[in-house]
């Protein structure tokens, strides 16, 4: 069973979308669509009648309406029914720490989601001061939502350094699949483009492909080219 991320262009590199129970981390640089991608995932979700969770410790949920609002997706139709959102504070570490570890688990259990997105993975390591921590708390989290059965993503941001992986290199150790949003320059332009880089258990594109973030979401443009 696959589940389609809505993303015009990219289904088609995923075989039919995302295998249905995978979590899969997204992860770029900042203005690379991080969170519109998870936007739309659960957008597409909602509109399909399902149950969605969003988990942010970026924007309140306000701003998220806000947001979502400017792409044409109307989150406040489905909120507290089939829609979730949950707001971390990443100044309160403590007892954002507590929630993770206590009540989000619960949370995700008893909603019954079948689409979760969390925003982001890399903020939410940040509230932990030990690497040990870090990988405690996120392989727990990930437990969570994969004792659920929901189908889920991840955004985080890339290492400055190597922009290839994740900032604290474990996100993608958790997850089934890894998608990684990348900046280019081009003739003096800006290209986004996009790379799947692993995808368990099942056949994907291995090609790297431009993609545009649009009025009305992310587009991929499956049929072209990087020149």
């Amino acid at each position: 069973m696959r589940v389609k991320t809505g993303i015009n262009g990219l289904d088609e590199m995923l075989d039919g979308g995302i295998p249905a129970g995978h979590s899969i981390a997204v992860i770029g640089s900042f203005g690379t669509g991080k969170t519109t991608f998870a936007m739309q995932y659960i957008w597409e979700g909602l509109i399909s009648g399902e149950r969605c969770i969003f988990l942010s410790l970026e924007e309140d949920e306000g701003s998220i309406i806000e947001t979502a609002r400017t792409f044409g997706w109307n989150f406040e139709k489905y909120l507290d029914d089939t829609l979730l959102l949950i707001k971390l504070e990443p100044e309160d570490a403590g007892n954002s720490v507590k929630r993770l570890e206590g009540e989000i688990p619960q949370v995700i259990k008893d909603f019954g989601a079948s689409r979760i997105a969390i925003d982001s993975v890399s903020l939410i390591t940040m509230l932990f001061s030990t690497e040990e921590e870090r990988r405690k708390n996120l392989f727990a989290l990930s437990k969570s939502i994969k004792e659920s059965g929901a189908t889920a993503v991840f955004t985080g941001e890339v290492d400055p350094k190597n922009p290839s992986v994740s900032r604290d290199a474990l996100v993608e150790y958790v997850v089934d699949g890894v998608i990684l949003l990348t900046p280019i320059e081009v003739h003096n332009k800006i290209i986004l483009t996009l790379k799947i880089l692993k995808m368990r258990r099942t056949r994907h594109s291995r090609e790297v492909k431009p993609y545009e973030i649009t009025s009305s979401g992310i587009q991929v443009l499956s049929e072209s080219e990087i020149f």
